[in-house]
């Protein structure tokens, strides 16, 4: 008695599915990019994340927006304590100032990277200059 390694030949399912079906899962996702690429796309996304349930999903969008997807302007829920509050004010305001003098200083470095690249222009113009009229003279 013969046994085929393949996985749809015991009757068993793969992980995904049997190989037929994949195949065909397969086929389908490439037509829909054709015809319709976003939810083709969506499609994928859900896959990749393991066929989640609409309310995890649900679930995971809104832990994204409250956790702080959208940066330190999107909308906290209170802590209740304002001891800690403070804290995080605080800090946030530190970070802000922190921010802006490191913004302040790679702006005085691009410009003194343009002065220098002004300066090396000009000397290099005025050498090319002298060189002209050090030629023409002869």
């Amino acid at each position: 008695m013969s046994y085929s390694s393949a996985p749809w030949s015991s009757g068993r399912a793969c992980r995904n599915g049997p190989f037929p079906r994949r195949s065909i899962e397969i086929g389908a996702i490439v037509i829909g990019f054709i015809y319709a690429w976003p939810l083709a796309a969506a499609y994928v996304v859900w896959k990749l994340m393991g066929y989640p349930a609409l309310n995890e999903m649900k679930a995971f969008a809104e832990r994204s927006v409250r956790g702080g997807f959208a940066g330190f302007g999107a909308a906290r829920q209170d802590s209740g304590n304002w001891a800690f509050e403070e804290y995080r004010r605080k800090e946030i305001e530190r970070l802000e100032q922190e921010r802006r003098r490191l913004e302040e200083e790679s702006r005085a470095f691009t410009e003194f990277v343009d002065e220098l690249k002004r300066a090396r222009d000009r000397e290099q113009f005025d050498a090319f200059m002298a060189r002209r009229r050090a030629g023409s003279n002869y």
